[in-house]
C-alpha cells in the first residue's frame, strides 16, 4: 500500500520512474518521469458567523486513476460529513481549461464540461459515494506539450455551502484517445459495446440451406393481377415503352421465380446445394 500523490504547502508525496540507457563508449542516457498514483484528497472547513462557530464540514474524495477517454465514466468515491448548522449539497464537475499563448501574452478560458449533484445534507448528516459515476462527454484530448495552446482537465468534487465559500477538491485529469481497458471494464466507453454476446462466434453453418418462403407468401394474388392489368394512362415517355420490351416486362413483372429445388440444366448439381470451393 502506497500513499496517494500529494502536493501541499509544507510537504509532498511524489512518485517517479527512471530509465537509463547504457552504451559502450558513450555516456549513459537518463530519463526521469513523474507519475501520479490514484487521485485523492481530503479537506475540512469550519464556518464562522460573528462570534458563533459551527462544526466543521469535511470532504474526502478519490478516483481510480488520472487518465480517461471521452465516453468513459469516472467513478467517484467520496465521503461528505456536515457538522455545521447549514444545509449543504455535495457536487462534482469536470472543467476544461484552455490557455492560448501568443506574442508574450496568455489568455485563459475555463468552461464546464459535465456535472452531477448529490443529495442535500442537513446538519449532522453524512453522505457516501461508492463509485458515483460522472460520464465524460465528447471532448478534445488534453494538450500538454504545445507552446501556443494548452488544454487541461480537472475533476472538482465540492460541497456547495450557501452563504460561504465552497469546500472543494481539485483532482487533475488527462483526457486521451485510447481507453485503459478496451474490453471488460465498467468504466470503459468501449466496454458497453464490447460486452455483446459473443456466442455467435461458435456457430456453424447448417449442412443444407433452408428453402426461401413460397411465392404466395410474398406476393398476393391481388398484387399479381394488378401487375398484369393494363396501365390506364401514359405520358409521352411511357408511350414509347409500349413496344415488345415493355410488354415483356409487364408479362413477367410478378411471375414466380423458379422452384428452389429445380435442377440447373447446365449443371449436374442441384441448385439448392452449395458447391464446394475448388481450393478447399
Amino acid at each position: 500500500p502506497l500513499a496517494t500523490s500529494f502536493e501541499g504547502r509544507h510537504g509532498s508525496v511524489r512518485y517517479w520512474v527512471k530509465a537509463e540507457l547504457h552504451r559502450p563508449w558513450f555516456l549513459p542516457v537518463k530519463l526521469k518521469k513523474e507519475f501520479t498514483s490514484p487521485q485523492a484528497g481530503t479537506k475540512e472547513k469550519t464556518l464562522c458567523c460573528w462570534l458563533c462557530t459551527s462544526g466543521p464540514i469535511s470532504l474526502s474524495a478519490k478516483i481510480e486513476r488520472k487518465g480517461y477517454t471521452p465516453g468513459e465514466s469516472i467513478q467517484i468515491f467520496a465521503e461528505i460529513e456536515n457538522c455545521s448548522s447549514r444545509v449543504v449539497v455535495p457536487k462534482a464537475a469536470i472543467y476544461q481549461t484552455q490557455a492560448f499563448y501568443a506574442k508574450g501574452k496568455m489568455k485563459e478560458v475555463k468552461q464546464l464540461v459535465a456535472s452531477l449533484r448529490g443529495e442535500s445534507l442537513s446538519s449532522g448528516k453524512t453522505e457516501t459515494w461508492n463509485g458515483k459515476q460522472l460520464k465524460i462527454p465528447p471532448v478534445s484530448p488534453s494538450i500538454l506539450d504545445c507552446s501556443i495552446i494548452r488544454v487541461e482537465y480537472s475533476l472538482m468534487v465540492y460541497v456547495d455551502i450557501p452563504g460561504a465559500v465552497d469546500l472543494f477538491l481539485n483532482l487533475p485529469l488527462v483526457i486521451g484517445t485510447i481507453p485503459l481497458h478496451p474490453f471488460g471494464s465498467r468504466t470503459s466507453s468501449v466496454s458497453s459495446q464490447g460486452s455483446m454476446n459473443m456466442n455467435w462466434l461458435g456457430l456453424t453453418l447448417p449442412e443444407r440451406l433452408e428453402a426461401p418462403p413460397s411465392y404466395a407468401e410474398v406476393v398476393t394474388e391481388e398484387n399479381r393481377q394488378s401487375g398484369l392489368a393494363p396501365v390506364a394512362a401514359f405520358d409521352d415517355f411511357q408511350r414509347a415503352l409500349q413496344g415488345p420490351l415493355f410488354a415483356y416486362i409487364q408479362e413477367f413483372r410478378f411471375l414466380p421465380p423458379p422452384l428452389y429445388s429445380e435442377i440447373d440444366p447446365n449443371s449436374n448439381q442441384p441448385t439448392d446445394e452449395i458447391p464446394s470451393c475448388p481450393s478447399c
